[in-house]
């Protein structure tokens, strides 16, 4: 019974937005069940399929029950009216169900994407280029639509699976063989196996750091921006970060396997080639300048490949020094040790920027600076580079502040030995000869515009084309001795002369004529003064002196002369 004057409770009334709600859930409703997932005709795609206005009112509609979800559960209906929480839970399986609908679309969606992903083009007009915007940005209506609904660990999940299988399967394919598992069974092969793979790493690690992940930071910055950008990089992180470290934990096995044979130094330089040239800057783009990935990046180019780099320039110039001293040339020809030695630093100072880098503290504590986290290695590797990589002098650390990369102070390591050897002859004349020709091949290969010059400098090749004459000099006053350009007993001096000197060898053609003229201008006037005094008395003429002069050195002896061929055979 109720109070006089109180009034009985009325009947609740239907508001206008709960009717609404239930209007949306409704159409919703009808609108899942022609997209439903597990439908037959569920192959079929809602974005690729459909018209762009049913995509959209699915999306629409996806948002509409998630709205409905909060206003059922916001107290906002009755129990009585709206049946409480059963509009709730209708609400909610709907929802799940467009979610479950929108994550087979992401699969969909993403299995259309070709594994690399290239989203600028040189040609102004490029249909794949617009199919794959279009594609990223259905893809992007998915993210935000999953993410907005609470379903962002199933939105995440399935993008990452598909995109590191896609990127797996591209890295594979540029390097012609699965990183992750060479990495692993490096140490059980022999260089002559790891160099043809390290000759592919080059090639398909650049690819995949200036394409590959580029094109997923991309695709992440594209699917995921705006308030979703935190998500996107977590994403880029889960797909890329661990292929990109695999590829880089390849050249570190690589590298340390080159150890410290020269003969490997090229290819640990076009590793820091590579690294520095197109790697580092890719990754930097891609991952960031603070990611674990660049920090690895650059401590291999640092301290790794640096380190690698210099141990090898130290065994270059160990096997120098240990060439025997007393191991000379028969006739004073140009050594093995000269000819290898100066056509190896021809090849190496095509790695002048490399090697300068390498051997330059204050360079790589310069790019350690802009690489974030990769600062402490990088920098503590660059006072590594200030200490000498071998147990030389003090001198040999003045040496390459001056020149600035090894080559210069390689060059001098083989003038010091070649003079060694030049110590070695019994004959003086021989040991200028020795070095006159040793120098000139030195100058020749050094000189001529070659990055050899370059790198050592156009008065240095000059110095020691200069020194190589002046050798020559030397070498005929000491071969042609005071008896024949002083005068004297000239005719047997000159037989003498010329039998000592017959089976002594010239560099090339230019030493040869450079000996011969030399000679010539030092003898053939002494003697034309000796033969004006003798008359006919002298068993030779001075055109006979100068056809044996002719003769030597790979020169040819001239007609007049031939008749006096026994007098130098006798």
């Amino acid at each position: 019974m109720t109070r006089a004057g109180s009034r009985s409770p009325l009947a609740p009334r239907r508001t206008l937005p709960a009717t609404v709600v239930d209007d949306t859930v409704a159409a919703a409703a009808i609108l899942l069940d022609k997209w439903h997932p597990e439908d037959s005709s569920s192959g079929r795609s809602l974005f690729l399929d459909s018209t762009e206005d049913e995509a959209d009112g699915f999306l629409r509609a996806a948002k509409d029950l998630h709205r409905a979800m909060l206003f059922y559960a916001s107290g906002l209906t009755t129990k009585d009216v709206h049946g409480g929480g059963h509009g709730l839970i209708q609400a909610q399986d709907l929802l799940d169900t467009a979610m479950r609908r929108l994550q087979l679309e992401l699969h969909i969606l993403l299995s259309s994407l070709p594994n690399v992903l290239q989203f600028e083009q040189d040609d102004d007009v490029d249909r794949s280029t617009d199919a794959l915007r279009e594609t990223c940005g259905h893809l992007r209506a998915v993210a935000e639509a999953m993410l907005a609904a609470g379903y962002g660990q199933e939105c995440v999940s399935v993008f990452k699976e598909r995109r590191r299988a896609s990127v797996a399967s591209a890295l594979q394919r540029l390097h012609g063989f699965s990183p992750s598992l060479q990495q692993a069974t490096i140490n059980k092969l022999s260089w002559e196996q790891i160099d043809p793979k390290m000759q592919s790493w080059l090639t398909g690690a650049r690819a995949a750091f200036a394409s590959v992940f580029a094109g997923e930071r991309d695709l992440c910055d594209r699917v995921f921006a705006g308030e979703n950008a935190s998500v996107g990089d977590a994403v880029f992180s889960a797909v890329a970060e661990d292929q990109a470290m695999i590829i880089l934990a390849f050249a570190e096995a690589a590298v340390a396997r080159a150890r410290r044979a020269p003969e490997r130094l090229f290819r640990v330089l076009d590793v820091h080639d590579a690294l520095t040239g197109t790697i580092i800057p890719s990754i930097v783009a891609a991952f960031g300048d603070k990611s674990e990935v660049t920090a690895r990046a650059v401590t291999l180019a640092v301290t790794k490949v640096g380190d690698a780099a210099r141990g090898m320039v130290a065994s270059f110039e160990a096997a120098i020094e240990k060439e025997p001293a007393k191991a000379t040339m028969a006739g004073g020809a140009v050594h093995p040790l000269t000819r290898y030695v100066m056509n190896y630093l021809v090849f190496l100072a095509d790695y002048e920027n490399a090697l300068a880098r390498i051997y330059s503290a204050e360079q790589f504590t310069d790019t350690s600076s802009s690489v974030g986290s990769g600062s402490d290695t990088a920098s503590s590797s660059s006072s590594d580079l200030s200490m000498s990589s071998t147990s030389s002098s003090s001198m040999k650390l003045a040496t390459l502040s001056l020149w600035s990369n090894p080559i210069g102070w390689l060059v001098s390591v083989l003038m010091r030995k070649l003079d060694a050897k030049a110590g070695n002859y019994r004959e003086a004349a021989l040991s200028y000869l020795f070095l006159a020709n040793n120098t000139h091949y030195v100058a020749k290969k050094v000189g001529g515009g070659t990055k050899l010059e370059a790198v050592l400098g156009e008065e240095w090749a000059e110095a020691q084309r200069t020194k190589a004459r002046g050798y020559v000099d030397v070498f005929v006053r000491a071969a042609w001795g005071t008896k024949v350009l002083r005068g004297g007993a000239m005719d047997e001096a000159v037989v003498e002369a010329v039998k000592m000197q017959e089976r002594w060898v010239a560099a090339d053609e230019d030493m040869g004529e450079a000996l011969r003229a030399v000679a010539r201008a030092a003898v053939v006037p002494t003697y034309r003064m000796f033969y004006r005094r003798q008359g006919a008395a002298a068993r030779l003429t001075p055109g006979d002196v100068i056809g044996m002069i002719d003769g030597l050195f790979g020169g040819r002896t001239s007609h007049n002369s031939s008749s006096n061929n026994s007098l130098v055979s006798t």
